[in-house]
């Protein structure tokens, strides 16, 4: 590839966000192509189809075997943890620690960045998982793997929005080092997002991905007032966030 590649899209794209957001074994690249990593964003959704679909083998193979769907669904979020190497939950607990542990900008942006875990971010990822765990096991048991998929997938869409919607709130950061994702590959990645959820879901698809576009507006505007901005924590709260909306508005419509 030429290091001053202007492409809207890379082949190369889809392993680079790979490298980016889960720990799947990839090629070592080369290094001019992470100089694509804010036009790759477009790929977002498809490594979320990567993650989803290795998790809901998971989970598919521990119901055959005769695993109850709550003890499936524990094995499919471990799936997805391991996977991702735990990136965006890492994001949820320490954006929930930072957003509510300080009384100033560069405080909360501060404890985002300690490694400790404060009782706040301990507490938010207990009740997410438990949340995350209990509506996959709703959607193993009536047979609906396609809802696990799909909240995968449209999720991932939702990061590259905030990060063309929100400034960089620190200087430094795995979000500051990506950069601002031009717009077409933000409507690039939602255009994959929307079409896979309605084809795969049909209008049932419209609830749950409302669920997640709200859910994710929230954490932006949140952050907005609280830290001025967005950070890969951030980030990582709006896939988990609205990961989780999707699920839940999924296990209701059952």
């Amino acid at each position: 590839m030429h290091k001053n590649d202007t492409s809207a899209i890379s082949a190369w794209d889809i392993a680079l966000t790979l490298v980016l957001l889960t720990r799947l074994p990839v090629p070592k690249l080369q290094d001019q192509l992470f100089a694509r990593q804010a036009k790759a964003v477009w790929a977002f959704p498809l490594v979320g189809l990567i993650v989803g679909t290795l998790a809901c083998a998971v989970g598919w193979v521990a119901l055959q075997i005769g695993l109850s769907p709550l003890i499936s669904a524990t094995l499919c979020v471990t799936a997805m943890i391991t996977v991702t190497g735990a990136m965006h939950e890492d994001g949820l607990a320490d954006t929930i620690d930072g957003l509510w542990g300080g009384y100033t900008v560069d405080r909360r942006l501060e404890i985002m960045k300690d490694s400790h875990i404060g009782t706040y971010g301990v507490l938010g990822l207990i009740f997410s998982q438990l949340l995350r765990v209990l509506a996959i096991g709703i959607l193993l048991e009536a047979d609906w793997l396609s809802g696990v998929l799909v909240a995968s997938l449209f999720s991932r869409a939702m990061m590259p929005c905030v990060m063309r919607i929100l400034p960089n709130a620190r200087k430094t950061g795995l979000s500051r080092s990506v950069g601002s994702p031009p717009s077409s590959s933000v409507l690039i990645g939602l255009g994959i997002a929307l079409t896979f959820s309605l084809l795969t879901l049909g209008s049932s698809a419209t609830i749950p991905m409302l669920c997640a576009v709200g859910t994710s507006a929230v954490v932006a505007a949140t952050a907005k007032a609280r830290i001025k901005g967005q950070t890969g924590d951030i980030l990582g709260a709006v896939q988990s966030v609205s990961e989780i909306a999707i699920l839940l508005a999924l296990a209701a419509m059952i």
